[in-house]
């Protein structure tokens, strides 16, 4: 994939505007950890991988505006940058993450001068950068064992390079499936409302020439019960200790018609997405959305003017239902509790 939607050179970090695809390919530039606040809350950046990357640059460009002479006076400081960052989207644990490992990095390097500390954690937020797109291609390699010769495959939302910082988690399988030489052709859903599926699953799939057709939500039910569709990959914003996945509204739709259909239903994710401090899905913090999502696309108005909308962004899909979890270190799949858990036990 050509396109990385996360650029950082000379002080700047660069993010595509993914609300203007497909039809506008434009560049916005940031110096300033409170715009890059705003560029994920508003979803100029989105998908839990890129999310985190993005807000490891943010809360280096915080660290670099603070004042202080000490790592006493500079921590206080540097911990309110991380929290105006960290509540900007509640669900997607990758954002967390990164930023804990931001803090992670400062307080072990505490004896440092600021100066160099400030300089040691952009280098971390680089660090980051660089290591989600080598993990997505390892998580590739892994999760293309599971798809057949030839393959018709189901993806919902965008998990793909435009998601993290490059490659992608559920497309990446796709695409490592494509290099290994199998046949494989997607059916994107549309993935309502924001329309990730086909404003930007679509786009990266077209631009790499893997053959691609959009459907809406509401017809994934109907290919699967004329044997259209061979299995399904999607992504994931968490990932509870007991193997439940958050994703976008409609995976859990999804999931339950894989299930009728007895076609395999696939997770792909790193395990920065993994959260073993939550028990199960029912513990997981769903965001609610703008009701102009729903009721607009763009300016154009979709919906009586008044009416009561529900707009939760994401959905918990039941760990029963997931044939199995690819991650970076290898795919899970039977008991996830025991599962998840031995994973954070082996070396990268």
């Amino acid at each position: 994939m050509s396109i990385k939607p996360i650029e950082y050179r000379d002080g700047i970090l660069r993010m595509i505007d993914q609300r203007l695809l497909p039809t506008e390919e434009t560049w916005l530039e940031y110096t300033d950890y409170r715009e890059v606040a705003e560029a994920i809350r508003s979803m100029v950046v989105r998908g839990a991988p890129a999310i985190g990357v993005a807000a490891a640059f943010g809360a280096a460009f915080g660290a670099r505006d603070i004042e202080a002479e000490n790592f006493e006076a500079f921590y206080p400081e540097f911990e309110k940058v991380c929290a105006l960052l960290a509540a900007t989207r509640p669900t997607a644990v990758n954002l967390f993450w990164a930023l804990d490992r931001m803090k992670h990095f400062a307080r072990a390097n505490a004896a440092y001068p600021p100066a160099d500390l400030k300089t040691g954690l952009l280098f971390e937020a680089m660090a980051i950068a660089d290591e989600d797109d080598r993990l997505n291609r390892t998580m590739g390699r892994h999760g293309q064992a599971l798809i057949p010769e030839q393959a018709r495959v189901l993806t919902h939302c965008n998990a793909g390079a435009l998601a993290t910082g490059g490659y992608g988690t559920a497309l990446g399988v796709i695409r490592a499936a494509v290099a290994a030489g199998k046949k494989v052709a997607v059916y994107a859903d549309e993935t309502r409302p924001f329309l990730q599926g086909s404003r930007l699953t679509a786009w990266e799939l077209q631009k790499d020439k893997i053959p691609v057709t959009l459907i809406c939500d509401n017809m994934a039910g109907y290919l699967m019960s004329k044997g259209e569709i061979d299995c399904v990959i999607v992504g994931a914003d968490r990932i509870a200790a007991n193997g439940d996945v958050a994703n976008k509204i409609g995976t859990y739709t999804v999931a339950v018609l894989a299930k009728e259909h007895g076609l395999p239903f696939y997770v792909a994710a790193p395990l920065s997405t993994i959260d073993l401090s939550i028990p199960d899905g029912s513990h997981i913090p769903i965001e609610e959305r703008d009701r102009r999502e729903v009721t607009h696309s763009g300016e154009r108005q979709l919906a009586p003017e008044g009416i009561e909308v529900r707009n939760p962004a994401f959905d918990v899909t039941p760990a029963r239902l997931v044939t199995a979890i690819i991650t970076e270190k290898g795919v899970v799949q039977g008991d996830y509790q025991s599962g998840l858990q031995a994973l954070f036990g082996k070396g990268r």
